[in-house]
């Protein structure tokens, strides 16, 4: 179950490739359905909500609030671009104070091993995508 406080962060990507139903064909239009998703469950959750996107698949999304929900851009291209942009969020929020190792401020989505490994170094509680999925298609 998804927290309903703390800030949740969704890795897009690898979110999308949890779900075969041909998301692959036309990346950016998944994006936008995913967004589309995440907007519905932002106006049910107190916490934020920010989905993090890479390389072409978000490039005709503007970063910055969409309804309920944040898009942030990968700052680079390439291999585990958003992954380091996952990491920067969670240690800027830390280097701030903002939240404490283990104190569930911020749920990281991801399938990605290495991500969940280096999202909880930071303190973050990390979800597969089948959850956020489960929830999403709850309704």
């Amino acid at each position: 179950m998804l927290p309903d406080e703390g800030r949740l962060i969704v890795d897009a990507m690898n979110t999308l490739a949890s779900r075969p139903d041909g998301w692959w064909h036309d990346r950016p239009a998944a994006v936008e359905r995913l967004l589309a998703e995440l907007q519905q469950l932002g106006a049910r959750r107190a916490g934020p909500l920010l989905l993090v996107v890479e390389g072409r698949a978000g490039a005709g999304l503007r970063e910055g609030r969409h309804g309920e929900v944040e898009v942030v851009h990968a700052t680079r291209g390439g291999r585990d671009a958003a992954d380091d942009r996952i990491v920067a969020l969670l240690e800027q929020r830390s280097a701030s104070g903002a939240a404490g190792v283990g104190d569930g401020a911020d749920t990281v989505v991801t399938a990605d091993r290495a991500l969940r490994d280096r999202a909880r170094r930071l303190g973050a509680r990390v979800l597969g995508p089948s959850v956020l999925i489960s929830e999403l298609t709850a309704e």
